[in-house]
């Protein structure tokens, strides 16, 4: 463990004595690219431009009729969806079942969870030292 610590202390330090050793980087003035001085108004690709030629996809798979008449029942749908008020933030059945279990939980836990926790621990302190508690 010490060799490891020594090693990255004497990594740091000989970064540290490169850095201080380094010369300062004049500052040179930017002065444009070759590329950027003869660029052509030809070379600029606007936003409305397409990529790629378009592609030729054939007869559609839908008739227009077929699709109009799917696009009114999503649309219906999504009417209907906003329309509806929220749910009930919590499933009332759910609180009474839980505050049913809630008692009887804690009481099995008051009656067992001590038990448990110490045959745990004796478990893990005999794996850890090798000696039976």
């Amino acid at each position: 463990m010490e060799d490891i610590l020594a090693s990255i202390k004497k990594v740091i330090a000989e970064e540290k004595e490169l850095r201080a050793s380094a010369a300062p980087v004049d500052v040179v003035e930017d002065e444009p690219l070759p590329e950027e001085s003869s660029a052509d108004e030809d070379e600029i690709l606007e936003l409305n431009e397409p990529l790629a030629p378009p592609m030729d996809l054939g007869p559609p798979l839908v008739d227009e009729q077929v699709a109009g008449q799917s696009r009114q029942a999503l649309e219906q749908l999504q009417t209907v969806a906003a329309t509806v008020p929220p749910g009930p933030a919590v499933n009332p059945l759910e609180e009474i079942i839980r505050g049913m279990l809630r008692p009887m939980l804690k009481q099995w836990l008051d009656e067992h969870l001590p038990q448990m926790v110490e045959e745990h621990v004796k478990r893990e302190i005999t794996r850890i030292t090798g000696r039976p508690l």
